[in-house]
């Protein structure tokens, strides 16, 4: 992105944006700010829906404005608030300044008539940091509040010139469902490490067809920085590719939530000290974490029986540590009280925990990362979390259970785990989509067993990569692939279930097991 390479290595993130600030902003007159938010007054306008005002952090610089009949919004994606069950944001983009942008809502196609004012994130990237050239991004996002749960809305977007009401755009026109209670049944997808491709398509395309609630992704999300070091010295970053990402993810994020976290390669030291100002631009997240400031990433929700909760681990990262100690322990100690709030509450069952390095897994490129280990294993296993899901590993890896870094009971495909009484199980998968990584050991999967009683592997430490033999992997396969998780609620004391599948980019189900737990 244009610092040296040799300054690079000893710089943390905050210290390569004050480089970069330093270099470029005097090189280029900014035509809209790192990060301009022209905010717009929303109002109450639909009932049952109102959409919350942004504060403006600068002001927006003159721009020139086509005819906005000419421009069509693209790459929309919907994120839940911190009540999966009454809110929603539904953000956009337009390859182009418009005027007034908004959103209409209402709960039939043929009835929009309620209007909505939505707000304007400008995200500028100069000549000479990456291969973006001079380039402006138009991030556009409606908050919408006072949604009525399980109720399933209809809505277009829209500017000055477009409006998603006349009759020739209601082909544009979209829908998005609330949380329901916890009695309903559910299905929600995952996956990390996408990007821009065929089989990022092909994953999105298999993904729509499970008819998710949500989809959580774990981090890694477009690659427009390729390195994924947290390093600006990458000439190989890309803002662009953002425009190609959101356009790919639509078909599908459009109409399913889709819940990102954010890996080593969503570090961009351009737009803040923090690495995440691009993509604070990009997305609309719960705003319900410890430090909104510096974890933008790091949040929790509930849906019907579940809470998921999304962790930053560039925090606690020893391989990748140029965001190393951002949150001052503070992410850990939100997490924790996270967990004892939810194990509390009797609405709650099932505890779902997503983010990107892994705390278990075998490859021959990230493995496992031991400041996740070290921070917060101890915490899934003080609060029995249900089910952990990383990325980072181009690959699909499933362990056995585990507590205390030991396997606590073998789980074969299609057995069920007990996290009350036995540990907790890991999943590793990064492969939505970039290139794939290798294995030590040979694939093993549905259909195609190959066990071993133990894989060479390693864990990145403080100290450097540590070389282990471990006995937890327990299901592996080199391809393309993503999960499906089935929830099914129970009454009181009876056992609700985690009914969860590993599903290849062919289709074909790779590995499934159940999380059972009695319902409270």
């Amino acid at each position: 992105m244009g610092v040296p390479e040799q300054l690079a290595e000893r710089m943390s993130m905050a210290e390569q944006h004050e480089y970069l600030r330093a270099r470029f902003s005097r090189r280029n007159l900014m035509r809209g700010g790192a990060v301009t938010i022209g905010a717009v007054a929303g109002g109450a306008f639909v009932p049952g829906a109102v959409a919350q005002a942004a504060t403006p952090t600068q002001s927006h610089t003159s721009t020139e404005y086509v005819d906005g009949s000419l421009v069509a919004p693209f790459g929309r994606h919907l994120a839940f608030g911190s009540d999966a069950s009454t809110e929603m944001t539904v953000s956009w983009q337009v390859p182009v300044a418009v005027k007034k942008p908004f959103i209409r809502i209402g709960a039939h196609p043929w009835d929009l008539s309620r209007k909505i004012e939505a707000e304007i994130r400008t995200l500028y990237t100069p000549a000479g940091v990456g291969a973006s050239a001079d380039h402006t991004q138009y991030y556009v996002h409606a908050k919408l509040t006072h949604l009525r749960p399980g109720r399933t809305y209809y809505y277009g977007v829209g500017h000055q010139g477009f409006d998603p009401a006349e009759p020739h755009l209601l082909g544009t026109l979209g829908t998005f469902t609330t949380a329901p209670d916890r009695d309903k049944p559910f299905t929600f997808t995952a996956f990390g490490d996408q990007g821009v491709s065929y089989h990022g398509l092909a994953n999105d395309s298999l993904i729509l067809g499970q008819n998710p609630s949500f989809h959580l992704h774990a981090g890694d999300i477009a690659y427009a920085d390729p390195a994924g070091a947290g390093k600006a010295a990458d000439t190989g970053f890309d803002s662009r590719v953002w425009d190609s990402f959101l356009a790919q993810t639509e078909s599908v994020a459009k109409s399913v939530p889709w819940m990102v976290s954010y890996g080593n390669h969503d570090m961009e030291a351009w737009y803040s000290p923090n690495g995440y100002g691009g993509e604070e631009a990009r997305f609309s997240l719960p705003d319900n974490g410890p430090d909104k400031a510096n974890l933008p990433g790091v949040y929790s929700f509930v849906y019907g029986n579940t809470a998921v909760i999304s962790l930053d681990p560039n925090d606690v990262s020893f391989e990748i540590p140029a965001n190393l100690g951002i949150s001052g322990g503070t992410q850990t100690k939100w997490f924790e009280a996270q967990l004892k709030k939810f194990r509390a509450s009797k609405d709650i069952d099932f505890i779902v925990v997503f983010f990107h390095h892994c705390a278990y897994c075998t490859s021959t490129a990230h493995a496992s990362e031991g400041g996740v280990r070290q921070e917060w294993v101890p915490l899934f296993e003080k609060y029995t979390v249900d089910l952990v899901i990383n990325g980072h590993n181009h690959q699909y890896e499933r362990t056995d259970v585990i507590k205390g870094n030991k396997v606590t009971k073998k789980l074969p495909i299609g057995e069920t785990a007990y996290p009350e009484t036995e540990g907790v199980v890991y999943v590793t998968a990064g492969a939505a989509g970039r290139s794939l990584y290798a294995f030590t050991a040979p694939d093993s999967y549905e259909g195609h067993l190959n066990e071993v009683d133990s894989v060479a592997s390693f864990i990145n430490t403080k100290d450097g990569k540590v070389n282990e033999t471990v006995a937890w992997s327990r299901v592996r396969y080199l391809n393309y692939s993503f999960l499906r998780v089935d929830v099914e609620p129970a009454q009181k004391g009876r056992y609700a279930r985690l009914k969860v599948s590993g599903i290849a980019e062919t289709g074909d189900r790779i590995d499934h097991f159940t999380v059972a737990r009695r319902a409270k």
